[in-house]
């Protein structure tokens, strides 16, 4: 198990020095696999500044490059760094306990020297020297680590593209508008940002400025929320109204279409009303009279000729009868 999974690494000149002659093991012994009490001793420097993922990606090939590693980091002091590289954001104390706590670590060498010497090379009795293969132009020289590689100490990493402390820099300054505006809002005061009385009023009125943008945008996102919902009703009423149209329709044409109910109940209507109102047809023939009884005759006892018949009427009542005998 790593050390620094349970605690920081340790820093080198907090550690007793070993007694034990120094003797480098070769790379080829080295990836064959040395004896559990003598790990490869590999030696990796640097600034460390904004302690980041690609830092900790090329400890952990550092630390990787042999089945049994002792990974020793060496983190320049600022003097050093400002001197030969330049200003760091990170102070050296910052930078020396982020390195402790990458996991891949188990030794830390704070003060590092920027050129290796056979001198500090035999004190941390070094095997190996861990960097990427680009040559590190610096301090007058082209490549610092050229005396390394001709002594075949030199064990090369990858360089994670993307991130570097240079790329997380070139971001603040890019946004440094955004992030001078947000730290004044979490209470720093302009002094402590190095900001001057004008820029302040600035960066406040443009706060409020933006404010005021995010309320508008927030009311044109609530105003398309309602619209959207009110339009969604609406087609949802005009669909159910276009089906309550139809239904009426449907039953319109069923009741006073052509061929509608309304018709039917009217033509049997009107047939029952002629059907009263017209007397039937006469036959045109009597039905034969078989069995009929004749009418009984009625006389009235006090007269003896019929009373509705004056005198000067029997005599035409009298030819009338002589009349139908005749006939």
């Amino acid at each position: 198990m790593f050390q620094g999974l349970s605690e920081p690494a340790p820093f080198s000149d907090e550690l007793v020095a070993s007694n034990t002659p120094y003797v480098r093991v070769s790379m080829e012994e080295a990836r064959l696999g040395t004896p559990e009490d003598r790990p490869v001793r590999v030696y990796a420097d640097g600034i460390f500044d904004m302690f980041h993922s690609g830092h900790a990606r090329a400890l952990m090939q550092a630390k990787c490059l042999f089945p049994n590693t002792h990974l020793i980091v060496g983190v320049c002091s600022d003097d050093l760094t400002h001197k030969f590289k330049g200003f760091t954001v990170m102070n050296e104390d910052e930078r020396y306990d982020a390195v402790s706590h990458c996991r891949y670590v188990d030794e830390v060498v704070r003060n590092a020297p920027w050129t290796l010497t056979p001198g500090f090379l035999a004190e941390h009795r070094i095997d190996f020297v861990a960097h990427d293969d680009i040559p590190y132009i610096s301090a007058g020289s082209d490549d610092v680590y050229k005396h390394i590689k001709d002594a075949g100490m030199f064990a090369p990493t990858q360089r994670t593209e993307g991130i570097s402390t240079s790329d997380v820099i070139t971001r603040i300054v890019r946004d440094y508008d955004v992030y001078v505006r947000r730290n004044l809002q979490r209470g720093y005061t302009a002094k402590e940002l190095n900001v001057s009385f004008i820029n302040e009023k600035k960066y406040h009125l443009q706060e409020r400025v933006d404010k005021v943008k995010q309320k508008v945008r927030d009311v044109e996102e609530k105003s398309k929320e309602f619209v959207q919902k009110v339009e969604e009703k609406g087609i949802d009423l005009i669909q159910k109204w276009e089906e309550k149209s139809r239904e009426f329709i449907g039953n319109f044409l069923q009741m006073f279409g052509p061929d509608g109910a309304l018709k039917h109940m009217l033509k049997e209507g009107r047939g029952r009303m002629l059907q009263a109102i017209s007397p039937r047809q006469s036959p045109n023939s009597s039905p034969v009279r078989e069995e009929r009884s004749p009418s009984p005759t009625f006389r009235l006892p006090f007269f003896t000729t019929s009373p509705f018949f004056s005198p000067h009427h029997h005599h035409h009542h009298h030819s009338d009868t002589h009349k139908d005998e005749d006939d």
